[in-house]
């Protein structure tokens, strides 16, 4: 931390701080030689070879060169055998490298003292001593240094070590290893000389990169003692992670009693992993734990893995409100780097556990993701086989779970085959033409296990019952080509289902008399084939606009229509179908009953119904060319009016009524440069009858308009900054504002547009809180002429009239937005107002202050009834201190 010196050694005499050395310098002024007269004879002891009889020659052989230099003069005194070297001194030996204002050496002794020197004209202590070897670097206001012992005495040294600034009034070093201090301030201030907190050490022992043991020890904030004291303490002293405990934090809540949270041990595995174990404990006998690992191989891979567990209890055991559950949620994440393989990929994104995790956890760090409904996840290995054709396969496996309902969908696992499309009558060269050389097929294949079961059965042996198994085989086949100003394209598709299980039914009496439709599960490998087949022919018309007037804004005007008619048909497959008999294998009823043995199953049952359809649809697209307002610039701009507006609809051929579907209307309108109108409609051209119920019968021709709108929508999403509205030259040279991208949001099940708030963990292990650090001018912390700010918006209304209701069934609005105030403080917040429930949606604020060395951040949800909650954070940045803080937090309480 001070000096790892190989060369000096501590004085016999050590003078008083900052005073000059009475015994040398009375030696010195004794000669009463000039400048000169100095130089002289410097140069004749180097023109003369006068080694031998020379004073100043050392005792023993030198392992390095001595080097000295000085901006002034060198003073050689012979009779005392010393050196002067004034203003600007240098001394060099091999990698240590002494500078100071004044540096004496004694060879007598084997001292060199190294001090300041006082301007005369300010009376300022100027050029105190800098003492450099390798990369240590110390800068006290004297030094007293002995060669031969290797002992060296410093006072009001200031040097760092790893994240810590010392600063002590006397140090002495004894060997390489060891320094001993006195009166010493270690602080992680990045201004050691006016430190916002320090600790203060009576008495130390020091060893360079390793550690700092202390006796007493207590803390100064802004030079004002704290009642934070220890009658000793130890500080590691290194740049490599190390093993330690975490500090746990203290709370309480209204079902559980006083508590400690997230308190544990942290091991630093390796230089590619890491793991975190963490305890809860409550005084009622609620606890939990988590465990996580993070890791990392550089151009391979990296992720993180994440379990919690919580057993949670209500009141105490005897009680008549006492309730106890356990709940669990297990996260991984790991993602592929792209150069490690490129023709193999595996990823993970993994979210499980009890339904009702997030919202009951008593240990929750996000908030937003109490508003999710769905959890899910998902495992893939895809592997390509390059080649003509190219060969790929994915295998996978999916998690969907519905919180609300405790439903679980999973796919265990999933096989997927593609060979990429063959183009048989193809030329070897050249492009290809006509619809004979454009036909193309190619071959896909899916099997997959699917999975229906609840939060009971989930990860037992029940969740496998009912589980449905099957293969699809597709080969899809398709052409295209051009005719004249039209281009037309043909497909059809040829698909084989294969199943292991199908369902027989058959009609049986009960005990009324009565009969009923029995189904039985027959297992044994069946298929079925299908076929579809359709045809598209589409083209493009352009419209323009050109104005007369040359000084118009608006130059010209270009509307692109895209009209395409569409044709679809799906057979019929009657054969897979039969009548439902009774057990001696008799018709009970006239009635016609057909089911299909391929009901229920993997793939479900074939259709029974000959469709036959055409679809109509118009794009349409509007652009302008026109003048940019700066007058100088003769470049037209080119801009959308209308990035989108169509229009599709169809009419079934082989139906008996109500053929013409509803006529959608979607489109995408500009209102600035990144914000966006998004509109839909549905127009249903049939009326309702006096129960709400379609009849075959045209709106207009029932009395009213030529459609009915039943449904229309509008949404808006943006994000605004200060920086959207600086000039196109600014904008990469603008710092970024406060806000980022949270990444543990979305591992804990919020969104990524941080729009119902990011996930904020106070309490969380300091590995993942190392402090930015930002280079912040103190003189603008407290006014600034342009503030940083964001705000992301999101606008969405429902309009719904399929029945007559004629009501908005959804509008909200949400936002949410941080704001800078000056480089040290910032505020956030993300809030809402649905307008169909007339409420303020979930919102919370939160405040950020940067202390420097320290953090500070408020968290508060002060809306959303037994949701609404408090965190608070202060801390000391570095991670050697993470130790050091207040966590102190409200969280909601359980609902049982």
């Amino acid at each position: 931390m001070l000096l790892t010196i190989s060369l000096m050694g501590a004085a016999q005499e050590v003078p008083a701080k900052n005073e000059p050395i009475p015994p040398v310098e009375e030696k010195i002024d004794s000669l009463k030689i000039s400048k000169e007269d100095a130089i002289n004879q410097v140069q004749e002891g180097v023109k003369t070879d006068s080694t031998e009889k020379d004073s100043v020659k050392p005792k023993g052989p030198l392992e390095f060169i001595l080097e000295t230099s000085a901006s002034d003069r060198k003073v050689i005194d012979r009779r005392n055998n010393t050196v002067t070297l004034y203003d600007n001194a240098v001394v060099v030996y091999g990698d240590i490298k002494l500078e100071a204002g004044k540096i004496v050496i004694d060879n007598k002794t084997g001292d060199i003292y190294a001090y300041g020197i006082v301007e005369d004209s300010t009376g300022t202590y100027v050029q105190k001593p800098i003492f450099t070897q390798g990369t240590n670097v110390v800068k006290p206001d004297s030094i007293i240094a002995n060669k031969d012992t290797k002992k060296v005495i410093t006072y009001n040294s200031n040097t760092k070590q790893g994240e810590f600034n010392v600063v002590a009034e006397v140090v002495k070093r004894v060997n390489d290893s060891v320094f001993y201090m006195r009166n010493a301030r270690f602080t992680t201030s990045e201004n050691p000389e006016d430190p916002e907190y320090y600790f203060l050490a009576r008495k130390i022992k020091f060893v360079p990169k390793k550690k700092i043991v202390t006796g007493l020890v207590n803390m100064y904030i802004a030079d004002v003692p704290t009642p934070l004291a220890l009658p000793f303490a130890y500080f590691p002293m290194t740049d490599e992670r190390k093993s330690g405990i975490i500090v746990p934090a203290f709370g309480n809540n209204n079902s559980q009693g006083y508590n400690l949270q997230n308190g544990g041990y942290y091991f630093a595995v390796n230089d590619y992993m890491d793991l975190t174990l963490l305890g809860d404990y409550f005084t009622n006998g609620s606890y939990g734990f988590r465990a996580e690992s993070t890791y990392r191989k550089r151009y391979a891979f990296n992720g993180s893995v994440r379990l919690l567990y919580e057993n949670q209890k209500r009141s105490e055991r005897g009680f008549s409100d006492f309730q106890q559950t356990t709940r669990y949620n297990f996260n991984w994440q790991h993602s592929q780097d792209a150069k490690a393989n490129p023709n193999n990929r595996f990823s993970a994104s993994v979210n499980l556990g009890s339904s009702q995790f997030y919202r009951q956890s008593f240990n929750q760090i996000n908030q937003a993701a109490t508003l999710n409904n769905n959890l899910s996840s998902s495992i893939s290995f895809s592997k390509t086989f390059p080649g003509e054709p190219q060969i790929n396969l994915t295998t996978s496996a999916t998690h969907n779970q519905n919180v609300n309902t405790g439903v679980i969908n999973v796919t265990l696992p999933t096989i997927q085959g593609s060979i990429s499309r063959i183009f048989p009558f193809a030329p070897k060269q050249g492009v290809k033409k006509g619809i004979i050389q454009n036909i193309n097929f190619q071959y896909n294949l899916r099997a997959e296990n699917r999975i229906t079961t609840n939060d009971d059965d989930f990860l037992t042996g029940d969740m496998f019952e009912g589980a449905l198994s099957g293969v699809t085989h597709s080969i899809p086949v398709a052409t295209n080509f051009k005719l004249g100003y039209f281009s037309l394209s043909a497909n059809a598709n040829l698909e084989e289902n294969w199943v292991f299980q199908t369902t027989r039914q058959t009609f049986v009496e009960n005990e009324a008399g009565n009969f009923e439709i029995r189904r039985d599960t027959v297992s044994g490998f069946d298929s079925y084939r299908t076929y579809s087949y359709g045809a598209n022919v589409g083209t493009t018309i352009y419209g323009t606009w050109e104005s007369k007037n040359k000084n118009s804004r608006i130059q010209a005007v270009r509307h692109t229509i895209r009209p395409n008619i569409s044709y679809s048909a799906n057979p019929s497959f009657d054969q897979y179908y039969e009548r439902i008999l009774d057990e001696q294998g008799l018709e009970v009823s006239e009635e016609e009953r057909l089911f299909s043995r391929f009901e229920n199953t993997f793939a479900g049952a074939p259709g029974r119904v000959f469709s036959s359809s055409i679809g109509i649809g118009v794009q349409n697209l509007v652009e302008a060319k026109v003048r940019d307002r700066d007058s100088t610039k003769t470049e037209l701009n080119k801009i959308q009016l209308i990035k989108s507006l169509n229009f599709n609809t169809a009419y079934n051929l082989a139906g008996d009524s109500l053929n013409w579907s509803p006529l959608r209307i979607s489109g995408v309108i500009p209102i600035t440069k990144t914000v966006d109108l998004n509109l839909d409609a549905n127009l249903d051209p049939y009326a309702l009858d006096s129960n709400n119920q379609r009849i075959n019968t045209f709106n207009i021709n029932n009395g009213g308009s030529l459609f009915r709108l039943t449904r229309a929508g509008a949404r808006v999403n943006f994000r605004l900054s200060d920086k959207d509205f600086l000039p196109e030259d600014e904008k990469t040279d603008r710092d970024p504002g406060t806000t980022k991208v949270n990444d543990r949001t979305l591992q804990q099940g919020g969104r990524e547009d941080d729009l119902f708030g990011e996930a904020i963990d106070y309490a969380e292990n300091q590995k993942k809180q190392d402090a930015e650090k930002q280079e912040v001018d103190v003189s603008k912390d407290r006014y600034r002429f342009k503030i940083p700010w964001n705000l992301n918006v999101a606008y969405t209304m429902t309009y719904s009239n399929s029945a007559r209701q004629n009501e908005i069934s959804n509008q909200s609005l949400m936002f949410s937005g941080d704001l800078e105030l000056s480089p040290r403080w910032s505020i956030g917040g993300n809030s809402g107002y649905d307008f169909a429930r007339k409420g303020v949606s979930f919102t919370t604020l939160r405040f950020q202050r940067d202390l420097e060395s320290w953090r500070l951040s408020f968290n508060w949800t002060p809306l959303g009834g037994p949701r609404s909650s408090w965190f608070f954070f202060i801390g000391i940045k570095a991670g050697a201190l993470s130790d050091i803080k207040w966590d102190q937090r409200k969280q909601p309480d359980p609902i049982f």
